[in-house]
């Protein structure tokens, strides 16, 4: 008897992430040509915050692709304090992962961001960028856990906040090197 597994479609994928749905991010994490998918995912999030950027903070086109970049870098930068800090320095003794099965997970973590784009309205841009903020926070934290195999969210809180925390430091750092000066 031969058992077949239906694939979500990329939407249902992206709607699941949203929605922290447990079984998408095992799914994709299993799924080495979401691969691809993930990466979209995080590219597209990355313009997201660039363009929320205009709302928030005022910035020309230029500043949008800064922005945009400093996102992306940011998103790497907490991808690999993750994989470090969850893979090597903190793993389950069940934590069979690599590096492509985590980068899936999380990248598909990024969909919240998607909505940052919203914030191109000045009136929102703040509580978008908020809200979405906290909501990839939430689901980086479901797909650490599914992709670490942790059998404790606090593990995968623990890893996560402090991977974002490095993360932020790292964007501000980045945004004050390179970004406009305010006079």
């Amino acid at each position: 008897m031969v058992t077949t597994t239906v694939r979500n479609t990329f939407l249902q994928r992206l709607v699941g992430a949203a929605a922290l749905d447990t079984a998408i991010y095992e799914e994709v994490e299993a799924d080495p040509s979401a691969t691809s998918q993930a990466f979209l995912i995080v590219v597209a999030a990355s313009l997201a915050a660039g363009i929320g950027a205009r709302g928030l903070l005022e910035v020309t086109f230029p500043g949008m692709l800064l922005y945009s970049a400093i996102a992306l870098m940011a998103w790497a930068a907490w991808a690999l304090l993750v994989f470090e800090i969850g893979a090597r320095l903190m793993p389950a003794p069940q934590t069979r992962v690599d590096v492509g099965q985590l980068l899936r997970t999380i990248g598909f973590a990024s969909t919240p961001g998607l909505l940052r784009a919203l914030g191109i309205m000045p009136a929102v841009a703040a509580p978008v960028f908020v809200v979405t903020s906290l909501w990839m926070l939430l689901a980086m934290i479901v797909a650490v856990r599914q992709a670490l195999d942790y059998r404790s969210t606090a593990a995968a809180v623990a890893v996560c906040l402090l991977g974002w925390a490095l993360a932020i430091v790292v964007a501000v750092v980045l945004g004050v090197l390179f970004g406009p000066t305010v006079s």
